[in-house]
């Protein structure tokens, strides 16, 4: 199974864009945040053929997740966190028994404290909610995938620069702590940094402000793939997908690619 994870950032204004993602890179399971988009609104008609099976949970130009594939689902779920219905988590289990979650986890605004920033304090507790409900249904041979724009580039080469970004929100110790904590609550293995060394640069989000992108490759790797133990043998290949970010009208985030014997 070739997986996707992509920020798309409106997928009515994208939608074309997916068509020529399953056109250069042909996943079999497209996973979609900040889809911008409520359910009834949602371009069904123009993804069918390509996507035959799809599962979504939007809002209005907020959020969004979304379950794109060419595999049948055996069911779908998705739930509410925080006490807050704003559409950041959607599920769905193929044969076998494999899940797969999608997740859009708060960006956290601007100032990296809890005590006068709202928007961080949602993402510390969406986080901890994350790591304690992981932590709840683990179980040893689970078979689990889980994507999404985490919005946390946790590692020191997972940014432009390390020092710069320390007291940046999306690279922050607090940060990355607790996505820690939600990775060590089910023995999540990273897939990309599987085979991608950690002493490697790697990001897959380039700010809108720089005017070429490539040029100045200021990145942070916010886009993560990450398995259960019992499926990490099974990875055959994972990649950021950076040439989508060159597309007209692209997103900011690129896609990332993980091929995977489910």
């Amino acid at each position: 199974m070739r997986l996707v994870t992509w920020n798309i950032n409106s997928v009515r204004l994208r939608a074309p864009l997916v068509h020529r993602l399953a056109k250069e890179v042909a996943p079999d399971v497209l996973c979609l945040q900040e889809t911008k988009v409520v359910d009834e609104l949602f371009p069904h008609d123009a993804l069918a053929e390509l996507y035959p099976y799809r599962h979504v949970r939007g809002m209005k130009a907020y959020n969004g997740v979304a379950i794109l594939s060419r595999i049948p689902f055996k069911a779908t779920g998705g739930r509410d966190w925080c006490g807050r219905t704003d559409a950041r988590h959607v599920s769905v289990t193929f044969a076998g028994g494999v899940e797969l979650h999608d997740f859009y986890v708060p960006s956290g605004g601007d100032e990296p404290d809890p005590g006068i920033n709202d928007k961080f304090a949602h993402k510390l507790q969406f986080l901890d909610e994350m790591a304690a409900w992981w932590r709840e249904r683990s179980r040893p041979r689970a078979k689990r995938i889980l994507v999404g724009d985490f919005n946390i580039a946790p590692l020191e080469h997972d940014v432009w620069s390390h020092k710069q970004l320390l007291n940046v929100v999306s690279h922050t110790q607090v940060e990355v702590d607790r996505l820690e904590q939600v990775r060590t609550s089910h023995g999540w293995v990273d897939a990309v940094r599987h085979f991608v060394p950690d002493t490697e640069k790697l990001y897959s989000w380039w700010s809108y402000r720089a005017r070429d992108w490539r040029a100045s490759n200021r990145g942070r790797r916010l886009d993560h793939v990450w398995v259960t133990p019992s499926l990490a043998q099974k990875l055959q290949a994972a990649t950021v997908f950076a040439d989508a970010r060159d597309w007209p009208k692209a997103s900011d985030h690129a896609p990332v690619v993980v091929d995977i014997d489910i």
